[in-house]
């Protein structure tokens, strides 16, 4: 009994991380220093909100369409 009562833990300690990555809010940040866009969980230091948005798709998406995030 005890084997399973860790194994149902450890599972539960691997998947509760990656449930948690799908939701929530993505932002399409702009590292002020490098002049390169990306989609990130939490904007930091250096980094300019260009946008937020409710899932990684559309980030990723508005992001192709900014022309700060062109690099060129």
């Amino acid at each position: 009994m005890r084997k399973y009562i860790v194994a149902v833990a450890m599972i539960g300690a691997f998947v509760a991380p990656a449930l948690a990555l799908e939701a929530g809010e993505y932002y399409v940040g702009l590292d002020t220093a490098t002049h390169t866009c990306s989609v990130v969980t939490k904007m930091t230091a250096g980094m300019k909100m260009m946008g937020k948005y409710k899932s990684k798709e559309a980030a990723e998406k508005a992001m192709a369409g900014m022309k700060e995030c062109k690099g060129g």
